[in-house]
C-alpha cells in the first residue's frame, strides 16, 4: 500500500519486476533512484540523497533525502553533504557516509570522477562560450559535483589546451598553489565532432 502511494501503480509494478533481477546492492541503488525520480514527479525540483552504510557489510543502513524547490537550498545542502561524505575521489564527494570508507579511503578511491567531468563538459558545451558560473549552474544538478570540482576540471582542461579561458591562467592569481577560476571567467569550448 505504501509503495503504491509513493510510487504510483505503474511504477510499483515495473519496480517489482526489475527488483527480482537485481542483487541486494543493485536493489538498494535502484530503489533510491526510483524514489528520487518519484519525488521529482511530485514537484520536488531538486532531490539530493545522502546514504549511510552499515559498518560490516557496506550495505545501506538508511538514507536522508533532501528535497527543495529552490536551487539555493539545494546548493547549500549539497555543500553540507559533501563535507560529511566519508570519501572524495579527486575531490568529488561520494554523498555517502561509511565508517569502513573513512578507515580505508584508498580502497574506495579507484575511479577518476574529475576526468569524467572534464569529458562531460567538453561534450555538453561543445562549440559554446560561457562563464564558469553558467557552466556550473547549467550542469551541477543531479550530479555529485560541487563548484570546486568544476573549477578544478576547467583549470585542468585549460592546462591541457582543450579550452580557452578569458582571462587566461597566466593573468589569474594563484591561491594555495592553484590558479583561481573566478565565476566570471569566460570559457570557450571547441566544437566536438560526433
Amino acid at each position: 500500500m505504501h509503495m503504491r502511494a509513493l510510487f504510483g501503480d505503474d511504477r510499483t509494478e515495473r519496480m517489482r519486476k526489475v527488483l527480482k533481477t537485481l542483487s541486494p546492492n543493485e536493489r538498494e541503488a535502484f530503489i533510491l533512484e526510483e524514489l528520487s525520480q518519484a519525488i521529482k514527479e511530485l514537484g520536488g525540483n531538486y532531490v539530493l540523497p545522502f546514504v549511510f552504510k552499515r559498518d560490516a557489510n557496506n550495505r545501506i543502513s538508511h538514507c536522508l533525502v533532501f528535497v527543495s524547490k529552490n536551487i539555493r537550498g539545494y546548493e547549500i545542502m549539497k555543500q553540507i553533504m559533501a563535507k560529511e561524505s566519508s570519501t572524495a575521489d579527486q575531490g568529488v564527494p561520494s554523498f555517502t557516509y561509511s565508517a569502513a570508507d573513512s578507515r580505508t579511503p584508498l580502497l574506495f578511491s579507484l575511479s577518476r570522477p574529475l576526468d569524467a567531468l572534464e569529458n562531460l563538459l567538453l561534450e555538453k558545451f561543445s562549440g559554446r562560450s560561457l562563464t564558469m558560473k553558467d557552466i556550473y549552474s547549467q550542469h551541477h544538478v543531479d550530479t555529485p559535483f560541487i563548484e570546486a570540482n568544476y573549477k578544478a576540471a576547467l583549470n585542468s582542461l585549460e592546462e591541457k589546451g582543450m579550452i580557452l579561458a578569458n582571462p587566461p591562467a597566466i593573468d589569474r592569481p594563484m591561491r594555495k598553489g592553484v590558479r583561481t577560476f573566478a565565476d566570471k571567467v569566460s570559457v570557450s569550448f571547441p566544437t566536438r565532432s560526433k
